[in-house]
């Protein structure tokens, strides 16, 4: 499966979560989740639907007129209401849970994000700690690009460096910020224990620390 159709899963199966919803009204919740520059064809849409009921993950209900179309009649079909089934929602929280690269790139990290009220406090600090690395790894090595090209960049394409070093520095800062509020709840709620998935484990430096879900994004 591609990764476009892997995130448009998780994004379908984390709206059913919540209620059941028509094609229409779940192609247009999905534009929120996904972004704008991502809007979601049916053309994409109904394929991925019927490959979640093929494996059980989401069940379907007609409702109002269910006569199909039959040439010479006005029957028509009536909506088809998706919902959420107990596998689907195994498979939900299995996907919630990983804490792997994938789940904070740029193309998956705010379909992710959008469902972080149904992920534990460790899974969402990973993957907060995660993607603010990925982006402090990128700052980096934009700003040593600016260096060496710094005198051959005419000023409308350094301009447009610098809007996207600031875009990413407030991101950070904003990554930062979750980071501290999700470490200080769970210091709350988990006195004694370690507020960080990079905290040392067992004497282990953060960079070596066992992550539990490593296997399982990697199979």
């Amino acid at each position: 499966m591609s990764r476009r159709g892997a995130i448009l899963e998780l994004a379908i199966l984390g709206l059913l979560h919540d209620q059941p919803l028509h094609g229409y009204e779940l192609r247009k919740q999905l534009s929120g989740v996904l972004g704008a520059f991502r809007a979601v064809s049916f053309g994409s849409l109904y394929p991925c639907l019927r490959g979640l009921v093929e494996r059980g993950w989401i069940s379907e209900r007609a409702s109002g007129n269910q006569d199909r179309q039959v040439p010479g009649l006005g029957g028509k079909r009536g909506k088809i209401t998706y919902e959420l089934t107990a596998e689907g929602k195994e498979q939900f929280q299995t996907l919630m849970a990983q804490t792997g690269p994938a789940s904070w790139e740029d193309e998956n990290f705010d379909v992710h994000f959008a469902f972080f009220g149904r992920a534990s406090s460790d899974v969402r600090l990973r993957i907060l700690e995660g993607r603010r690395s990925r982006l402090e790894e990128r700052l980096d090595d934009s700003r040593e690009q600016s260096r060496q090209r710094r005198e051959r960049t005419d000023k409308y394409t350094a301009e447009l460096h610098r809007h996207g070093l600031e875009s990413t520095e407030r991101e950070v800062r904003w990554l930062s910020e979750l980071i501290e509020t999700e470490r200080s709840a769970y210091r709350t709620t988990n006195p004694g224990t370690a507020a960080s998935a990079g905290q040392p484990v067992d004497g282990e430096t953060p960079e070596h620390a066992s992550d539990p879900t490593e296997e399982s994004d990697k199979e």
